[in-house]
């Protein structure tokens, strides 16, 4: 029996993030200007010509499902990756750190700069329109933050973890990570999150603060080609 956490991006798009999001019962897509993930209801013919025409010639969408991921007609694939799901697994510490601030649309290009240097997963300047970010300073300058992205009932995704290079080693990723992850439990929702299969590093710190392996993913950026 399918988990709407097996198609996270298509139950984020079909339920609590449909307004964001464009395409019909078949395909649907984030706004391109929010974030550049898509999916399709199954990997049915008419679901992948679906696709394509929600896409603009020279676009790259970004797939991340449980099962393997078909190249619709007229895409190529750009690049793929193993990644992992993972859930939290019971009552995570509670971080309260009044060095913690929330981030708003004023802080949207140092976030996206920050996101750009570290390169925790795809970032744009409306990050925010998908959910709450939290972040940390140091000496005026955003050293460290998280925040949430997909959305389905009764769950939020914790994303966007990173740590400027020059602030490594302070504990923030675990910091943040549970801070927004006690603020999406505090709503009576789940926490999850994604990470690849081959970040070891990342993997142990989740589960040592208290996520578990839900399922393995498969990940996809996909390019249309000029018609």
């Amino acid at each position: 029996m399918s988990h709407v956490l097996d198609r996270p991006i298509w139950s984020a798009l079909t339920g609590r993030h449909e307004a964001l999001s464009l395409g019909n019962a078949l395909a649907r897509r984030f706004a391109p200007s929010i974030h550049p993930f898509a999916a399709t209801r199954d990997a049915g013919r008419e679901c992948l010509a679906a696709l394509a025409g929600i896409t603009r010639p020279g676009e790259t969408l970004l797939m991340l499902q449980r099962d393997e991921i078909p190249l619709p007609p007229g895409f190529v694939l750009t690049t793929e990756a193993a990644g992992v799901q993972m859930v939290a697994s019971g009552a995570l510490e509670r971080i309260e750190d009044d060095r913690i601030e929330r981030l708003d649309e004023a802080d949207a290009a140092e976030m996206l700069d920050l996101a750009t240097l570290t390169k925790p997963g795809p970032f744009t300047l409306k990050a925010q329109a998908l959910g709450e970010f939290w972040g940390v300073r140091e000496n005026g300058r955003l050293i460290a933050m998280a925040g949430e992205r997909l959305k389905q009932e009764g769950l939020a995704e914790v994303s966007g973890v990173c740590t400027h290079p020059d602030a490594r080693g302070q504990g923030w990723g675990k910091r943040l990570t549970l801070f927004v992850a006690g603020r999406i439990a505090d709503r009576g929702e789940q926490p999850f999150l994604h990470t690849y299969a081959g970040n070891a590093t990342a993997i142990a710190l989740y589960e040592r603060i208290g996520f578990r392996l839900r399922s393995r993913m498969n990940v996809a950026a996909l390019t249309r080609l000029d018609d």
